[in-house]
């Protein structure tokens, strides 16, 4: 029994001794001002990071960067459409979603949506984008080809995060309401609403088709596991005010930035995740975006000043950067 015992042990082991290693390795200067969410073109090797009042572009293979690709009205979301060269761009302050091209900043159209659009997620079982608008509770599903919005769906709630399962199923963060909401993409309607236990105000999700399971990470430094029925497998203990998370199907890994705390978190994506390492960062990197072929990871941040009561803190002029995050396999 000890020898069964200790086999399985060493194979419980192995998932996260064959993970690769973590470590910064270098950044993009970018100019002052907020920032929110980022993506990964993989096929043009580009990143699009949605800034105040634009949204800054980097060239992946030449290390080129473009301050501001296009204005935008305080931009919260940076999509690269997959296989289109173009980018979707949520425009928070004034009710829209623009589509740009990526490599000119040229836009070819401005959509009307929901209030206050924030993050926004690819569905490849339909083909469409969804943009969740926590102003008043709903998602604008948007067909990129005819540049229009095909649906609205109402959820309730401030919406964050979405993460589709590929199969016509999206799983949404609701901020407000510790939950997860549970739309089918195909009928546009939500089927199911599971709660996070020891949660409060879920942003980042990530869905592991491998195990069919979502992660939740949670402003005060928890990630909840949920099955697919909605039952909770674990919470793990990460750092406070993540405001993102990626999967990295290659590597089979989560990555979930804490910005209070200036950690990256590395998790395994098993059955039951778990934390495997802890990346230095920066105090206020809490969104991220991954390249899925390389394993980078990029995270904006700035060094903070100490912000009056009740106000937010602001950057240090000339401390903007987006980090560069690198897998190096042991």
């Amino acid at each position: 029994m000890l020898k069964i015992i200790a086999s399985l042990a060493v194979l419980a082991a192995i998932p996260a001794a064959s993970a690769p290693r973590y470590s910064v390795v270098g950044q993009y200067r970018g100019a002052d001002g907020g920032w929110d969410l980022l993506s990964v073109d993989p096929n043009t090797h580009r990143l699009y990071v949605a800034r105040s009042d634009g949204v800054m572009a980097v060239d992946l293979d030449t290390d080129e960067s473009v301050d501001s690709l296009v204005p935008a009205q305080r931009a919260h979301a940076a999509l690269a459409i997959p296989n289109t060269g173009e980018v979707i761009v949520t425009n928070g302050a004034a009710d829209t979603a623009m589509i740009v091209d990526g490599a000119t900043g040229a836009i070819r159209a401005t959509i009307p949506t929901g209030k206050r659009p924030d993050g926004a997620a690819w569905d490849p079982a339909t083909n469409t984008v969804w943009v969740m608008n926590p102003g008043d509770g709903t998602i604008s599903v948007i067909d990129p080809a005819s540049a229009r919005v095909v649906a609205t769906v109402p959820v309730g709630g401030s919406l964050e995060f979405g993460a589709p399962d590929a199969k016509g199923k999206l799983y949404v963060t609701v901020e407000d309401k510790n939950q997860v909401a549970v739309i089918d993409t195909l009928k546009r309607t939500v089927i199911a609403r599971y709660p996070l236990a020891g949660c409060d105000g879920p942003t980042g999700i990530v869905y592991l088709p491998g195990v069919k399971e979502t992660v939740s990470a949670c402003g005060n430094g928890v990630a909840d596991v949920l099955a697919n029925d909605g039952r909770l497998v674990t919470s793990i203990a990460i750092g406070q005010h993540p405001d993102g998370a990626v999967y990295d199907a290659r590597r089979k890994v989560i990555l979930i930035p804490s910005g209070s705390e200036g950690m990256l978190y590395v998790l395994n994506a098993t059955d039951i995740p778990s934390v495997i390492q802890k990346v230095p960062t920066a105090k206020s990197a809490r969104t991220i975006a991954l390249d899925p072929a390389s394993g980078r990871a990029y995270l904006p941040a700035a060094d903070m000043l100490p912000g009056q009561p009740g106000q937010r803190p602001q950057a240090k002029p000339g401390t903007f950067r987006v980090l560069i995050v690198a897998p190096r396999q042991r």
